[in-house]
């Protein structure tokens, strides 16, 4: 974030407004840590400021500190509309694009508010007025703290923001293993810890409450893995009657697609997921070195992220999705198999 932007931010924030702060759709772990961590701050600053996500999100997170003061766009619509068109700033984390929000995006277009964007995603739109984006970054989580350190406000780091802000880091750099995690996001953890981030707990709450219906899922997602050596790739599928006989709840895929990278010599993994409810199938994509999976999703798959890690969608059927994806891989062999 250059001088300019940060000096009027802090000129914004120097006076009484109204904030509507908003992650993307599904928010994972960094975007609900972000975003309250930001809230935090912002409140502790004495703004007005409310948490709006436009749909709901896992369970697994529902412990960080003010997550029951989140207003969902889904169940709370009315509300949510007047809280956006009454803003006077609105803060959008972990996305940057206004598509990332579904049902959101046509009330955040007609907003008045002054735009602040956070976010380490590629190819950012350019909605905000004021922009802080760095592809670089190991997640909004660590953003958000160097937003405040900008801002010369890191001594007021409270142990509630400090562990949601932890708990967005840790999700999003797969525990520190993921190479966007640099010597600085271990100093920030460091310094996060020193403020009282619980680590052992965020963890625990994070990575050890599965439910018998999870293990259960993940052992037919894992019977469903198909390994393609002569592409160093894996992909899992997941019918929606598979999700149903397990009993799926919001989060309860998370992680799955890592698995694929867990086989020795597999540099690309991809877990298709179908959605009978949005007519879709949702598409993950990791890959390790140089294979960039965010333009193999923006190209193929009406999708993006980041350079090892990215989403995507179909719109047809599971079985003609994934055969439309291994018929792609012959323009890719070379670059699988390097």
């Amino acid at each position: 974030m250059n001088l300019e932007d940060i000096n009027a931010v802090a000129k914004l924030l120097s006076e009484p407004q109204k904030i509507v702060i908003i992650p993307h759709k599904n928010p994972d772990g960094d975007a609900i840590g972000s975003t309250l961590a930001l809230w935090h701050y912002l409140k502790n600053r004495g703004q007005n400021a409310q948490i709006i996500v436009p749909n709901d999100f896992p369970k697994f997170l529902k412990w960080m500190p003010g997550q029951d003061e989140i207003m969902n766009f889904e169940k709370e619509n009315s509300q949510s509309k007047a809280l956006i068109n009454e803003a006077t700033i609105i803060f959008t984390l972990d996305f940057n694009h206004l598509g990332r929000i579904a049902q959101m995006e046509p009330v955040l277009i007609e907003s008045d508010a002054t735009f602040v964007m956070i976010d380490h995603h590629q190819a950012p739109a350019d909605y905000a007025q004021y922009m802080y984006s760095d592809v670089l970054m190991s997640s909004t989580c660590e953003m958000v703290y160097n937003f405040i350190e900008f801002l010369r406000d890191e001594d007021k780091i409270t142990p509630e923001m400090a562990i949601c802000l932890y708990t967005g880091i840790m999700t999003d750099t797969g525990s520190f293993k993921y190479s966007s995690t640099t010597s600085r996001t271990h100093r920030v953890v460091a310094n996060l810890i020193d403020k009282g981030a619980e680590n052992t707990k965020a963890h625990n709450l994070v990575f050890d409450t599965n439910t018998p219906n999870r293990l259960h899922l993940l052992g037919c997602a894992l019977k469903n893995m198909v390994i393609l050596e002569e592409y160093n790739t894996a992909y899992i599928t997941l019918s929606q009657d598979e999700l149903d006989t397990y009993g799926f709840q919001k989060g309860d895929t998370e992680g799955f697609v890592n698995y694929g990278l867990t086989l020795h010599g597999i540099r690309f993994a991809v877990i298709f997921i179908e959605n009978r409810e949005e007519g879709i199938i949702k598409i993950s994509f990791r890959s390790e070195g140089e294979f960039s999976v965010n333009e193999f999703a923006r190209k193929h798959f009406n999708g993006g992220g980041h350079t090892n890690a990215a989403g995507g969608r179909s719109d047809i059927p599971l079985k003609e999705t994934a055969e439309y994806f291994v018929s792609l891989l012959k323009e890719y062999k070379t670059q699988l198999n390097p």
